[in-house]
């Protein structure tokens, strides 16, 4: 098999930084909109909050909770590319070794993340996490909190620095490892790096299986400190999980369009259509059975979290609850259900962005109640720092696209890939 070299033209370099470029501008525009107003850009919850009895959120908050949003979602994607092989590797799949190296670039983007996400925690920690504050530790305080400070053996700020520091270290790690040695397979060929990708992958599941929940522990439910689910690091999971095979997929249909990955056809695209299928439906099981548990269970006490999304908040979440939903699930079930649409190339295009859209979204719903409340919104702020961050995930991918060959040449599964079929 021959070698597909992935050439980013200075064309499309250029739209990435005019993408950032354009991010910036709209966040700068909207910090100004803040400052003059003192309340959210366009006006928006500025209004509601001063009703509602609370001071409103200054932009300093309102951009380190967004820095905070995108840096998780994206890296979510980004260490799903990881996942998504070496759960290749330990299944002994053949289908999809066509498609691996896309998932394996999309771990470029680590390092970028880590670096981000130990600044903003940093600088805006307050401004994201409540149980951050000293006061609620104090005895003496009249604000001292006894379920926050119940919790302050694992929720302090330096084991949570720890911890931090040790899941970037461990997935990008493991992320290089596994990419290495696919390199030194297309140089040398020997099956040895075949093989010992698989003991690599294996030990990478086990890491990620505790590293994936606590970090959605730690990054997204510490956010409701007082809230908790023991199902929220499988519904973390699963929203990274359909956001990193609707990227997966999604750039296989941008790079097959634009002449790359000739060998890929339609029965792969049909394949990673059915993933995306599937595991949206995974998602909506994980998030009826925590919306239902409380109920069932008669906990009024835990069902706070969903009144503040439903109900309460003056109802300033209620749109992007049921949103949500439909986005997440009702357009994915409807449209990839048959088997002629996970095999069109412009179907799943228009599914996979809805997807990665709804997600966004989907991690939005889950941080801005507790942070902002009803400052939160969608305005340039977050237009632009989402804009920002894609800009600058793309540029990391695309870098790690280019790399290497798009064909793992010397895979010893790759003729079973060239010729699947279902």
């Amino acid at each position: 098999m021959t070698e597909e070299r992935l050439i980013i033209s200075r064309k499309t370099n250029n739209k990435f930084f005019l993408m950032i470029a354009v991010g910036v501008i709209l966040l700068i525009a909207g910090i100004i909109f803040m400052a003059a107003g003192g309340g959210a850009d366009h006006g928006e919850g500025h209004g509601e909050a001063a009703a509602a009895g609370h001071e409103a959120a200054s932009w300093t908050k309102r951009l380190f909770v967004n820095l905070w949003l995108n840096n998780v979602y994206f890296t979510g994607i980004a260490l799903i590319g990881t996942f998504f092989v070496a759960v290749q590797y330990v299944s002994y799949a053949g289908w999809s070794v066509l498609v691996n190296r896309v998932a394996l670039a999309l771990s470029y983007f680590l390092p970028i993340g880590g670096v981000v996400m130990l600044l903003v925690f940093l600088f805006g920690g307050h401004d994201i996490f409540h149980w951050t504050h000293d006061y609620l530790y104090d005895l003496n305080d009249e604000r001292y909190d006894p379920i926050i400070a119940g919790k302050s053996p694992y929720l302090n700020t330096a084991f949570f620095l720890i911890r931090m520091v040790l899941y970037f270290a461990l997935w990008i790690w493991f992320s290089m490892w596994l990419r290495k040695e696919s390199m030194n397979e297309d140089l040398n060929g020997s099956t040895n790096y075949y093989h010992k990708s698989i003991r690599i992958s294996a030990v990478f599941l086990v890491i990620f299986g505790i590293t994936s929940s606590t970090a959605a522990w730690d990054w997204v439910l510490s956010i409701d400190t007082h809230w908790f689910s023991t199902m929220f690091g499988w519904y973390v999971f699963a929203s990274w999980w359909v956001s990193g095979l609707a990227a997966i997929t999604l750039t296989v249909i941008i790079l097959k369009q634009n002449g790359y990955l000739k060998m890929v056809n339609a029965n792969h695209l049909h394949d990673l259509g059915k993933f995306v299928f599937a595991f949206s439906i995974f998602w909506t099981y994980i998030w009826f059975s925590q919306f239902l548990l409380y109920w069932y269970a008669n906990m009024p006490e835990e069902a706070i979290y969903f009144i503040e999304r439903l109900g309460g908040n003056g109802g300033h979440y209620k749109w992007i609850f049921f949103f949500n939903l439909i986005i997440n699930f009702v357009l994915p079930f409807l449209v990839l259900m048959t088997r002629d649409s996970k095999r069109q190339m412009i179907m799943l295009k228009i599914v996979m962005i809805a997807i990665l859209i709804g997600h966004w979204f989907d991690f939005y719903l889950m941080m801005m109640p507790g942070t902002l409340r009803t400052d939160a919104g969608i305005g340039f702020i977050e237009i632009g720092t989402a804009l920002i961050f894609l800009g600058v995930f793309l540029l990391a991918f695309t870098k790690g696209l280019s790399k290497a060959s798009l064909v793992p040449v010397n895979h010893p599964f790759l003729e079973e890939s060239v010729h699947h079929h279902v």
